[in-house]
């Protein structure tokens, strides 16, 4: 495979909206649908997550002079986990070996999807990147080179991405009322702590979308005036601590620094706004479109989405669930400090998408409590695990950023410590060993359901 052509292969697969497009395609040309209903669900799906893009990149922009001003003001610095920035300089040294793990992985896991139990098939097409850059770097580090890199990378992948669907899928059921969809975002295991937090904790606790407000406050049941009006306030309270002379000088180019964080809060806001119309867009069209792949190509698949597809099921939970997870990466940055430990500092942008997300997952078991304390949760989750992961990344570890999701987190120690006791022999055959153990079930399974079928004729 030339370089331009591989490339091509990875840009292709690393942006999600061209992915579904053309997921939707495929499926849609399956179905023997008109070519108008082709044109339309394919233009239509492609629009959908490009919305969903535009809304997330404003919330990041919007979010971006946010971080900047908490470290200005409270003087803190530490290793800000992102997973753009750690990618980024990884992708200098293991640029090929990542885009064939990954394209090689998605195979796997279409085909782990086809023959196994784990019918999910994972189209978040970044996340899809990182964790292949992730696999690539633990496995190198671990002594493996060439083809076999490659092919244990690749299963590895695979595994994963039809794995961490299947756990967060009895949450899915519950948040969306169905189980046409599956979720698709490599912090699954802080969704689904959220989840069980909420379960355990509340009991005859309402719905987030429930809340009522007095008759003088009820413009706040809209959920975007809420969280204009919240942002705008955390905002300021930040930019009086942070102080006019650095903003000024250093983010707003010379604007007011009240000024400027009153356009970044409602910014922001609007940011939620545009990704709740992408998402909505994109549910209309991609289900119907998957019907084909999931009848004819890998029967009774679903599509695994990124996180922003729960957000219009609970628009309060989201943004409760950002704050309690943000306060949670604070109170963990404290305990770090303390232990003398490496300290996490808490990034905006991964607290706003997992701990949104995480506090949806905590109020469809646990309504308020739920969605609080499951998030404040995942805060903790989020930013105790990096620390056990930044000494199996080799010469990454010591940078000044890392992975900031719960599940690359948790696959890169267990693999990593993998590595370190037992080699890359240790590795390959417990990659290879899980992969067969889902293939062996599966097929027991079906086994045992053909047999109860010719019983029962």
């Amino acid at each position: 495979m030339g370089e331009r052509t591989l490339k091509l292969v990875m840009d292709i697969l690393s942006q999600p909206a061209v992915l579904v497009a053309l997921i939707a395609l495929i499926g849609l040309l399956i179905q023997k649908k008109p070519t108008s209903d082709v044109i339309k669900g394919t233009v239509k799906t492609f629009l959908g997550f490009l919305v969903i893009s535009a809304g997330a990149d404003i919330i990041v922009a919007s979010l971006d002079p946010f971080g900047k001003m908490f470290q200005e003001a409270f003087h803190v610095k530490g290793v800000v986990p992102n997973n753009e920035a750690i990618v980024a300089m990884a992708l200098k040294e293991y640029g090929s070996i990542t885009a064939f793990i990954m394209f090689f992985g998605m195979l796997a896991n279409i085909l782990i999807a086809r023959f196994t139990r784990l019918k999910y098939i994972f189209l978040t097409g970044h996340h899809t990147l990182y964790m292949a850059c992730m696999l690539a770097v633990i496995l190198a580090v671990s002594g493996l080179k060439g083809v076999p890199l490659v092919v244990v990378g690749s299963l590895a992948l695979g595994l994963i991405m039809a794995v961490f669907p299947a756990i967060c899928q009895p949450f899915m059921r519950k948040i969306t009322g169905n189980d046409s969809i599956g979720f698709g975002h490599f912090s699954s295991l802080g969704y689904v702590l959220s989840g069980l937090v909420g379960k355990v904790v509340g009991k005859n606790s309402k719905s987030t979308e429930k809340i009522n407000f007095p008759k003088g406050l009820g413009f706040l049941r809209d959920s975007s005036v809420t969280i204009a009006l919240t942002m705008i306030i955390l905002y300021v309270i930040i930019a009086l601590f942070a102080g006019p002379s650095y903003i000024e000088k250093e983010l707003s180019g010379g604007t007011d620094y009240l000024v400027f964080s009153l356009i970044q809060a409602v910014k922001f806001a609007a940011g939620v706004f545009v990704i709740l119309s992408g998402v909505r867009l994109v549910l209309a069209e991609i289900v119907p479109a998957f019907k084909g792949i999931s009848t004819r190509l890998v029967p009774n698949s679903k599509p695994a989405l990124d996180c922003p597809i729960v957000f219009p099921y609970a628009p309060n939970a989201v943004l409760i669930g950002f704050f309690c997870s943000f306060l949670g990466g604070i109170v963990g940055m404290v305990i770090l400090g303390f232990t003398g430990a490496i300290i996490i500092l808490p990034g905006v942008v991964p607290h706003f998408f997992t701990g949104a997300t995480a506090g949806v997952f905590g109020n469809s078991t646990g309504g308020i409590r739920g969605a609080t304390i499951g998030s404040f949760a995942n805060g903790l989750l989020i930013t105790f695990l990096p620390v056990f992961l930044m000494p199996v990344l080799g010469d990454l570890g010591f940078a000044s950023t890392t992975f900031s999701d719960a599940d690359f987190a948790a696959s890169g120690i267990v693999l990593g410590n993998i590595a370190h006791s037992l080699g890359s022999t240790g590795v390959t055959v417990t990659v290879v060993a899980l992969v067969l153990v889902a293939l062996g079930f599966g097929f027991f399974k079906k086994g045992k359901a053909d047999q109860s079928t010719q019983i029962g004729a």
